[in-house]
């Protein structure tokens, strides 16, 4: 995007916060129902965190603890590391005093007295009669403590990893931290004097029974000045002087509520883009809640024309804003999707993000953190990312240098989970025999680069490449490249080859081409890996969104294909629920053996459109979003990736799903809104509206396309990005003809000859 370009969005970006500041209930409303506790407590692996943060901006701030039931907080962080992945720096206050034994290490607090919105936190800290605030802005922090009149007033500065602090005056500080081979850096400035000191404390490593020295920065205020002390701070990937323009471009003065203020201007004027009416007050509340969780990444460090990047240790000057943090794995499905309708302009930045990573790193990144491309999961998805953004319209990247990266990967870049770099012999028999080689069930490992706890993973795997093969097939297409479009068009087909047709389900062969004889609910070790993923073969029986029609093919056609589909949902666990999950832990939000609470799992309740039962994808889809999306503390099944699952919410509380990305169209399931309002950026407005639209009004009676019959259950992007109005006619029995007949299925990817 040029310098003009971005200036006539910043004075359109502006003029969109000065509206804000006028009356707007719509815009209100929306926020109003975003509630960041929900999924507050993990069914059994991660919660959601309270992220205090601007859309996609560097800074996002939870109190650290465990999870909603953790009444103690250890500290503030400045920001995250990544998702996951860890925090910088950190705040807390104390009203006791600094001597070893009487400064408490962790806080108590009451939620009931907590304030949680995605621009702005309150809490009370009841042991210390502290009340702890803070606000945001895209790459620094406001901190605001009100001490109680007696007692000391003390904050205690951490850092967690490597580094140290440098009293710079009695109101001022910096601090630089090391992490996973690169630096943050911060400058820190408080409203009042303070006499401060550094001193080191040994600390147990999380995880281990190592230690090491922390730096700690003590400051103690007078309790002759005010109780409201302030903490505002600038952080930066380049330098401490960077971190200090930063702070004074982003809050100049001391001013907490204006702060305040301009996030909720910002998040309110986000959340307006999609606007609906209709549904009960808790699904608003999931619906807008989800759609706020889908901004936590990726995440722009550029700051303020340069930035440090991780992947070639160098700082870059640029006014193109440069993305970091994401997990392809999951967000290819539904985040880098609902981004494309919603704002393709930073969708093309994001890309070009990943194409200039690859030009500094070498490799074409699957998630690329702040300080390298993090091995995890398996596959090349951003392949299939980049797919669906051309042939949706968004060019703002260098698609010939983005070309050469995917074919980079899927030549040279080994297969294997959780490991980069250059392919190993297992990836030669994959290209030679065209499916990914298990190991017999005892049998010990011989290849070395094999992760020892993710193994090969066989079966995802091959699965996995032969979607991304056919993403760089039809790419080759797009951009000429005869030659290979035809090899990996024939790749794309590889997952036939671990079809077992007596099975119906994807299975795990050695290298002699021998079946290997498993239990697919329970073999393979933790997660299944060593033939699946996280997921037993259950889930894996449905895995080629690039060929849909070829696995109906494969399993005797549509009623044979209906059958399977439904026997996945009433297939029982086969043991009790606590050996399953003792194995299986991420597969939670059970329905038979369908699995809502991981990426795997999201496109196949809208498989039955397909087979021409598009009603029993109505009917699915209103369980799942009714049992496993509820407005409260347990309200998402498994891990919220950043936005990976509650992008799922978003689009199919809106009434349609990408099943394939990569093919530019939109299954219909069952919208829980009578309408859908969202606004383009080219100004257009899609809508989709459900009249009658209820809890038990699910099923869909017939619809329109622009005033015109539709009957299909399916529509393209073009529609949607022109401003399409879908009408759809709601009643509580399933019409079973609509959408049932062979034409009206959405397109093969792959030619079944």
């Amino acid at each position: 995007m040029d310098q003009k370009v971005k200036y006539s969005i910043a004075i359109g970006f502006i003029f969109l916060l000065l509206a804000g500041c006028t009356s707007d209930t719509g815009n209100q409303s929306n926020l109003n129902s975003v509630d960041p506790y929900i999924g507050g407590i993990g069914h059994l692996l991660h919660p959601t965190r309270p992220n205090v943060q601007l859309p996609n901006q560097m800074i996002r701030m939870h109190p650290l603890r465990a999870d909603y039931l953790d009444d103690q907080i250890s500290f503030f962080p400045f920001t995250m590391i990544s998702h996951r992945k860890g925090e910088l720096f950190g705040v807390l206050p104390g009203s006791g005093k600094r001597e070893a034994g009487t400064w408490k290490d962790r806080q108590t607090y009451d939620h009931d007295l907590e304030k949680v919105s995605p621009y702005y936190f309150s809490t009370y800290l009841i042991d210390e009669s502290i009340t702890a605030e803070f606000t945001t802005g895209s790459k620094s922090g406001y901190f605001r403590f009100t001490f109680p009149e007696n007692g000391n007033r003390i904050l205690r500065l951490h850092i967690n990893q490597e580094g140290s602090w440098n009293i710079l005056s009695k109101n001022s500080i910096s601090g630089e931290e090391q992490f996973f081979g690169m630096k943050a850096f911060v400058y820190g400035e408080f409203n009042q004097e303070c006499q401060s000191s550094l001193t080191e404390e040994t600390k147990k490593i999380r995880k281990s029974d190592k230690t090491r020295q922390e730096p700690v920065a003590w400051l103690e205020f007078s309790k002759d000045q005010p109780r409201i002390i302030g903490f505002k701070y600038g952080i930066s990937f380049i330098s401490v002087e960077q971190a200090k323009e930063n702070l004074r471009k982003e809050i100049p003065a001391w001013d907490f509520e204006a702060l305040k203020n301009q996030g909720e201007r910002i998040w309110a004027n986000t959340l307006s883009q999609i606007q609906v009416k209709g549904g009960t007050d808790g699904q608003r509340r999931a619906f807008y809640t989800s759609l706020y969780r889908t901004y936590e990444r990726m995440v722009n460090i550029n700051e303020y024309g340069s930035y440090y990047s991780g992947y070639d240790h160098q700082v870059h000057k640029t006014d193109r804003d440069f993305y970091v943090d994401d997990w392809a794995w999951d967000t290819y499905l539904a985040q880098h999707p609902l981004r494309m309708i919603l704002q393709p302009e930073k969708e093309a930045d994001m890309l070009n993000s990943y194409t200039t990573m690859y030009e500094q790193g070498g490799w074409m990144p699957q998630f690329p953190l702040a300080f390298r491309d993090d091995p995890a999961m398996n596959g090349f998805h951003s392949t299939i990312i980049f797919l669906d953004a051309w042939r949706k319209g968004i060019r703002g990247f260098n698609v010939d240098t983005a070309y050469i990266g995917m074919k980079k990967n899927a030549v040279e870049a080994t297969m294997l989970p959780w490991r980069n770099g250059p392919k190993c012999e297992l990836d030669s028999f994959y290209r030679d025999k065209g499916y990914y080689p298990a190991l017999m069930p005892g049998e010990l490992e011989t290849v070395l680069q094999v992760d020892g706890f993710e193994k090969r993973q066989s079966v995802a795997v091959t699965l996995g490449h032969s979607y991304d093969d056919w993403a760089l097939s039809e790419m080759a297409k797009e951009l000429g490249h005869q030659e290979d479009q035809v090899y990996y068009h024939g790749q794309a087909a590889n997952y036939r080859n671990l079809y077992r047709p007596d099975k119906k389900m994807m299975w795990p062969k050695n290298a002699k081409g021998e079946w290997i004889e498993i239990d697919p609910k329970f073999d393979g070790g933790p997660g299944g890996r060593d033939y699946y993923d996280e997921n037993n073969g259950y889930t894996y029986q449905w895995q080629t969104q690039q060929d849909i029609h070829g696995l109906i093919r494969l399993m005797g056609g549509r009623e044979r294909f209906s059958e399977n589909l439904d026997q996945l949902f009433r297939e029982d666990l086969g043991r009790t629920k606590y050996q399953y999950w003792a194995k299986f832990a991420d597969a939670t939000g059970m329905v038979g053996q369908f699995s809502m609470g991981n990426e795997p799992s999201f496109h196949i309740p809208y498989l039955y459109n397909y087979s021409g039962e598009p009603w029993k994808t109505q009917k699915r889809i209103r369980l799942l979003l009714d049992v496993w999306f509820h407005d409260n503390l347990f309200g998402i099944p498994g891990d919220e990736d950043g936005g990976g699952m509650t992008a799922f919410v978003v689009f199919s509380s809106m009434g349609f799903y990408p099943v394939t990305p990569g093919l530019p169209i939109y299954n219909i399931g069952s919208p829980v809104f009578e309408e859908v309002n969202i606004k383009l950026e080219n100004g257009k407005t899609f809508r989709m509206i459900a009249r009658n639209c209820s809890v038990i009004n699910k099923y869909i009676q017939s619809a329109k396309l622009n005033g015109e019959p539709l009957t299909r259950p399916w529509f393209t992007h073009t529609d949607l990005i022109n401003g399409a109005v879908i009408e759809l006619e709601m009643g509580p029995m399933p019409n079973k003809e609509w959408g049932s007949s062979v034409g009206s299925a959405p397109e093969s990817a792959i030619d079944n000859k």
